[in-house]
């Protein structure tokens, strides 16, 4: 079974320890699930830099695949710069620049490539939003992040992406059960097959329209809790794969729960990793 990430890639600067990582919540799933066992692809646009060189090396030495990829001549990858306090990273600046790369628009070509995949993962950080809607091929289930802005949760916003979704993930570790649960059943409304909440320590949410679903979160040492929510995502997606979700196929509640737990462990494992996934340079 062949799984993608289409979108963002970017670097994690982390200012006090004069060092980057590569990640972005596509490319995260992307390595993620080649971790899980699966082959995996990587498509979006690279900028022409040093730490672009950097993400390709880290695709590479991962074993997943991004023939499909672009370079977009003169431009710098995108950087969040961080501060790892313990193990929990505080972002303290955004990069503003405007020589960052644009989204791809997929072609053609894309689209026969793409059509191979029985998952497709974007997200809101992505710039993916108009092309959502052409990733609608036999087989194939798409899965969207929506993050946990209030501004990728507008009533627009919503209308516009989650008919196509069959998985849509939100973080709402800062809202009560009762707030999540009211957004599952908006989204559901919209059009979304399948909803995903996780809320931190408080563990996940997974409604299907009739039935909502709890996980619990694992306990663990952590080294960095950059890459904590996407792992887990993955993690739980690839679970369903393997145990047969496919297209027009309802999910049962022992496949959810097997999907809650291996979600809970591989994430566990990945904050025992600096930055999302390793593979850092240092800065400069």
């Amino acid at each position: 079974m062949k799984v993608i990430g289409f979108g963002d890639n970017v670097v994690d600067r982390y200012i006090n320890r004069n060092v980057y990582y590569p990640g972005g919540n596509a490319l995260n799933f992307s390595v993620y699930a080649k971790m899980c066992g699966m082959d995996s692809a990587y498509l979006g646009v690279f900028a022409d830099d040093r730490e672009a060189e950097q993400i390709r090396f880290a695709l590479r030495e991962a074993g997943v695949a991004s023939d499909f990829c672009k370079t977009e001549p003169g431009t710098t990858t995108e950087r969040f710069d961080v501060v790892l306090n313990g193990s929990e990273r505080i972002f303290v600046e955004d990069d503003d620049r405007d020589t960052k790369p644009q989204p791809m628009i997929l072609s053609a070509r894309e689209r026969m490539y793409l059509e191979q995949f029985v998952f497709l993962h974007s997200g809101c950080y992505a710039g993916t939003e108009d092309e959502i809607a052409k990733l609608h091929f036999d087989g194939s289930l798409v899965g969207f992040d929506f993050s946990e802005e209030p501004e990728y949760r507008t009533d627009e916003y919503l209308e516009k992406l989650c008919p196509h979704l069959d998985l849509a993930l939100f973080s709402c570790a800062g809202i009560s059960s009762e707030e999540a649960q009211a957004l599952q059943s908006r989204v559901v409304s919209m059009g979304a097959k399948y909803v995903l909440a996780t809320r931190g320590l408080d563990g996940q949410d997974f409604f299907d329209g009739r039935r909502h679903y709890l996980g619990r979160a694992e306990l663990c040492e952590s080294v960095d809790t950059m890459g904590a929510g996407d792992s887990f995502y993955t993690a739980f997606v690839t679970s369903l794969l393997k145990d047969g979700w496919e297209k027009g196929a309802e999910l049962t509640a022992d496949m959810i729960t097997q999907a809650f737990q291996k979600g809970a462990r591989f994430s566990a494992k990945i904050c025992g990793i600096n930055g999302s996934f390793g593979y850092g340079a240092k800065i400069g």
